[in-house]
Formats: C-alpha cells, structure tokens, sequence
C-alpha cells in the first residue's frame, strides 16, 4: 500500500512507533467515523446462509490468487466450501500441495489478449478480484494497465460469460477525481465495473493492509509495525489484516445488499471480517 511506503521512510525506533502510534489512536478515537454497525451485528445466521449457498450449487472464480489477499481468500472459500467450482485465471498456473487445493480449475490466460480467452470467464456465478501491482513493479503505464484495464476488461468478460456478482478489492480513499494516480485509478475501475450493471456489484476499500511480506524493505516492515501497533488500540481506523479483508469479502457474499453497488470502507471491513470469537 502507498501508505506503507510513505510512512516506512519517516518513522523512528519501535519505542517511538509505540508512542507515536498511541498519540493517533487517541487522536483517531475522536475523528475518525464511528464504528460501522452495520455488520456487527447481523440477524441471519452465518451457518445457515452458508448452508443455503452450498445448496444453490454456484461457481465462483478467483482474479490475483497469486497475491497476498487472493492467497488468503483462496483459503478462505477452500475452508468454508461455499462454491461446488473454484476457478483460479491468472497468467500462470498455481501449484499447491495440499490436498484441499486438488479439485481446483486453473485458466492460463494473457492480459494482454483477453478476448482471446473469453471461454475462461464463462459459467461463473460469482467473481473475486484482487487483481493489482504497484507502480514501483510495473511503471505509471503498466500499474494503470494492471489495475484499471486488466481488471475492468476481466470484469465485462465476466458480464457477459453470465456472472451476476463482482466482488472488487479496491483501497480506502479510492476516487476518480483525485491527483493521485494511485487513487485515481482505483477510483475509475470501481465506476467503470458499476456501469457494466452487475446485479451485485460490492467494492472493498480497506486501508492499510497488515501482512508480512517477505520482499518488504526495512521502511515497509517498520511502517506495518506501526500501523499493527495503531490496530491494537483503534483495531477499525487505518489499517486491516488481509485475513480479514479475505473473510469479510467471503461472508458478504451470503448477505442481501440493500443496493445493486456498495462500498465497504475498513471500519466495514473490520466488522464483517473480524473472527467471530473476537
């Protein structure tokens, strides 16, 4: 995330992350929104609306399983076995040793000529993107190629292969209008997807996302450390794990949206996605 790579290079020691980290939770306790209720408490049961899905025997297909948050929400739909069909499109097939992987369907496509392999997003009821890079990975061109193109051509495939669901990682403070590419971008594919007319068109926007890659630079790992250290106090505000995000892409799936479009910012992450023990 940006905000990781803003951060990284500013922050001190841990014992300064500590307090400065403490201050902000303070500060945020009283600025930010508050909590999302929304999602804390929901009157369905999770159980049965997972066993009501089981039963409509849907398929669902998976776009970035090769990522962070794709890899943990793989697990995810694996473990709750919500979907008779799991289809992994990415640009390279995947290899797993676990046995809960072995019933998987893979589709090698090129982005880059996507109308080639329409028959790939064909026959999906529901559609998981997590699909994106950065601009230090691929460049101002390629990271809008990625994360705008790549995904939105995906997206009207997926249309018009019969999908009626698009469920979109997006980022918090994603908007169209905005001078930020980074932003800018995101904020565009989300109104573009939403003009294709899916039935169910839900777009995530978590903060920062709190994980432990193993290519992060010193200035990432200290920036995640502050950010985990903010969460602790004021877990809603700036930051998410991605098994949350994954788990709360996972469980508003069996919910009834009130609009055909909705927006889940990270306090609404937060609060689907928590572990229901928490």
């Amino acid at each position: 995330m940006w905000e990781v790579r803003l951060l990284g290079s500013t922050l001190g020691t841990p014992t300064v992350l500590a307090v400065i980290a403490a201050v902000l939770a303070v500060l945020l306790t009283y600025l930010d929104d508050t909590v999302s209720v929304k999602y804390t408490s929901m009157a369905e049961d999770m159980k049965s609306l997972e066993e009501n899905l089981r039963q409509q025997n849907r398929s669902c297909f998976i776009l970035g399983a090769s990522g962070e948050t794709g890899k943990v929400l793989l697990q995810e739909l694996l473990q709750r076995n919500l979907f008779s069909r799991v289809t992994l499109i990415g640009r390279r097939q995947l290899t797993f040793e676990d046995k809960a992987y072995e019933n998987l369907v893979q589709e090698v496509v090129d982005f880059e000529k996507l109308d080639e392999h329409a028959t790939a997003f064909q026959g999906h009821d529901v559609g998981y993107c997590c699909l994106g890079t950065t601009r230090a990975k691929a460049g101002a061109d390629g990271f809008v190629r990625v994360d705008h193109d790549y995904v939105l051509k995906s997206a009207e495939l997926a249309k018009a292969g019969g999908c009626t669901q698009f469920h979109l990682e997006s980022s918090r403070g994603a908007e169209k209008t905005s001078s930020f590419l980074y932003l800018q971008v995101k904020g565009q594919v989300e109104a573009d997807i939403e003009a294709l007319g899916f039935d169910r068109f839900s777009i995530y926007r978590p903060g920062v996302l709190l994980v432990d890659r193993q290519e992060s630079r010193p200035g990432e790992w200290l920036a995640r450390k502050f950010f985990s250290a903010v969460s602790a106090v004021r877990p809603t505000s700036m930051s998410v794990p991605i098994e949350v995000v994954a788990r709360a892409m996972v469980s508003n799936t069996l919910l009834q949206p009130e609009q055909k479009t909705e927006i889940l910012e990270n306090k609404d992450i937060y609060s689907l996605g928590k572990s229901p023990e928490k």
